[in-house]
């Protein structure tokens, strides 16, 4: 028998998606005239296929890959366009699950798929794969189930996980070469100071010869390394534990996260980012239905910053007990003063959707702005401290060899 997804008009005019076994579609198709339906889209379901990703043997490395935002946005997508054409939703999973690009994501789409076909909502079936959708995907899936628009949920929700991703990277492109040039010039002038210049400190002492000032004090810090190198592994691996052990209590952490928020400029890059994030997942669940309470609890688990989340918690338990909405978020100063005066005219027109979605774009815009200004600051002072680290330990290098020139 092989498995068959559908979907039809009944009698009463609904349309009406589900699965069934038949020895053939001929015969299923007869079956469904005869209890008074409309066949719309009849397809067999296939076991998976063989160019599925989950037929890669045990030992392929590709099992290694784990399943990423980007699989998930890039299926959310893939099902939202198949819907939209009319593909059943068993039908559309298994090609995403076709072209997923690693055995992994796959699986998960397969997991995914036969709990659908064997009863389960999308949004259970979904909500199954812990840890895999964020709580913000399964609220908006069971109001796209409520409203029959499952296709539409699926695309802002994966214009969700675009816009996450977008502005994780500008982010990351921002601070990558600096640190990574600082780290590579700290290593260079570590080796030269810790292996070079005291060899060629060495020799120079054999032959009486008196060290340049500078390089003698290159050759000092050396030998205080050297020395004392295990108090400071120490104190370093000291100091890392008791970060790790601040970071697992809820309260280290969540003095931490308080910490955070007030520092001078990265302070102000994670609270546009939260601003955005919160503002952004407001919009899409209240557009898609969502109560504004769940809503709210919703964006708050999303935060990742404890102290930005209980702002968030309390101003929906201040809704819960009847508050408005901005005069809830008014407490949180942690966010940017736009947001609670934004919702407060929101609430007098009545489009708090809208509004969010404004306020998303206007500091999605400001913390790109304050990003590439913040890259054009980093860079040239990060190349300054390294050409001072760096040329600082050359020049005690060269010093050394014009004094070991005049020597021979």
């Amino acid at each position: 028998m092989a498995q068959f997804s559908y979907k039809i008009k009944t009698r009463s005019g609904t349309l009406q998606t589900g699965t069934r076994e038949a020895a053939s579609s001929s015969i299923l198709s007869e079956q469904l005239r005869l209890e008074g339906n409309v066949i719309i889209e009849l397809s067999e379901i296939r076991k998976a296929a063989e160019k599925s990703p989950i037929n890669a043997p045990w030992y392929s490395l590709s099992w290694l890959k784990p399943v990423r935002s980007l699989d998930i946005e890039l299926g959310l997508r893939e099902l939202a366009y198949m819907l939209k054409s009319g593909v059943p939703i068993v039908a559309a999973l298994q090609t995403v699950e076709e072209q997923a690009e690693s055995p992994r994501a796959a699986l998960v789409w397969a997991r995914v798929r036969e709990r659908i076909s064997q009863g389960l909502s999308v949004s259970d079936a979904m909500a199954a794969e812990k840890g895999i959708f964020a709580e913000e995907q399964i609220q908006l899936t069971i109001a796209g189930e409520r409203t029959g628009e499952l296709e539409q949920v699926f695309t802002r929700a994966a214009n969700q996980l675009e816009a996450k991703r977008k502005l994780r990277m500008a982010v990351l492109n921002a601070l990558v070469y600096p640190v990574l040039a600082l780290i590579l010039a700290v290593g260079v002038a570590v080796y030269l100071v810790a292996s070079v210049i005291p060899k060629m400190a060495e020799f120079l002492k054999q032959g009486n010869v008196e060290l340049p000032a500078i390089t003698q004090f290159l050759v000092d810090v050396s030998n205080w390394l050297h020395l004392n190198s295990m108090p400071i592994c120490l104190i370093i691996g000291g100091a890392i534990l008791v970060w790790i052990v601040v970071r697992m209590n809820p309260i280290g952490r969540e003095l931490e996260d308080t910490l955070l928020v007030r520092l001078p400029i990265a302070g102000k890059v994670l609270r546009l980012s939260a601003t955005t994030s919160f503002a952004r997942t407001m919009a899409l669940l209240i557009e898609s239905g969502v109560p504004l309470v769940d809503s709210l609890h919703v964006a708050a688990n999303m935060l990742n910053n404890r102290r930005l989340r209980a702002r968030v918690v309390a101003a929906r338990e201040g809704v819960i007990k009847g508050e408005s909405l901005a005069e809830a978020l008014h407490p949180a100063k942690e966010f940017m003063p736009m947001l609670s005066r934004m919702t407060a005219v929101a609430e007098t027109t009545g489009d708090l959707s809208e509004t969010f979605k404004e306020v998303a774009e206007f500091h999605d815009t400001l913390l790109g702005i304050v990003v590439r200004r913040l890259s054009v600051i980093m860079e040239p002072v990060m190349i300054i401290i390294t050409g001072l680290i760096v040329g600082f330990v050359y020049l005690a290098f060269f010093m050394a060899l014009f004094t070991m020139g005049t020597m021979s």
